[in-house]
């Protein structure tokens, strides 16, 4: 599983980071983690703000700072 943070690494995009790794570990799943920084690839992916987290290439949240709890849901989903 691939799972991305997508920002410019703000406050939120850090503890956005911090959360998808709880969840990640908590859901029992093994992920790689990608911090994308460069505002032309976080504009590919048809966002309006970040943070942004990405898992296996669908954007599940942006804008905001998800619950760890929707975060283990969605991973758990993939």
């Amino acid at each position: 599983m691939e799972i991305k943070i997508l920002g410019t690494g703000c406050p939120k995009c850090k503890r956005l980071e911090a959360l998808a790794h709880e969840a990640a570990e908590e859901a029992g799943v093994e992920a790689t983690f990608t911090k994308v920084q460069d505002m032309d690839a976080i504009l590919a992916y048809d966002i309006v703000s970040t943070p942004g987290l990405v898992i296996d290439e669908v954007v599940k949240s942006s804008g905001r700072l998800p619950r760890k709890e929707e975060i283990v849901e969605w991973i758990s989903a993939a």
